[in-house]
């Protein structure tokens, strides 16, 4: 797939939130990601960068060990879509995830979030990933 300089751009930006930010679940570095007026729509996080802070402060606390394998992702102008594993401890089936990033002035402005569980005995042998 082909990119404009932008879309590249965008792409880095989210995968450093994943590298620096969401796995090692940092909230320190957040700032450097995510834009000050930040928009979230995941029902459990209000906006803002120091809800979004408490959240990871709190999943770090909850799961340790948890970590998100990216999968694929993909940048559409200024969105930047991530399809993910999430496991939240060692032999955990965890959950697949697919955010959806706005980026604005080289931040994330905005984010949108699905997830469900992760079937090992579905009725194909194709996974979730």
């Amino acid at each position: 797939m082909r990119y404009t300089a932008e879309e590249e751009v965008n792409l880095a930006l989210v995968r450093g939130l994943f590298d620096e930010v969401l796995n090692p679940m940092d909230s320190s570095a957040v700032d450097r990601f995510i834009a000050p007026g930040y928009i979230q729509h995941n029902p459990t996080v209000e906006d803002g960068r120091e809800p979004l802070k408490a959240f990871l402060d709190f999943i770090k606390d909850a799961s340790p060990d948890a970590v998100h394998d990216v999968k694929r992702m993909f940048a559409d102008a200024d969105h930047v879509i991530v399809h993910y594993h999430v496991r939240r401890w060692p032999g955990d089936a965890g959950f697949a995830v697919m955010d959806i990033f706005r980026i604005e002035d080289g931040l994330i402005a905005e984010h949108w979030d699905v997830s469900q569980d992760v079937v090992t005995d579905g009725p194909n042998v194709n996974g979730m990933f």
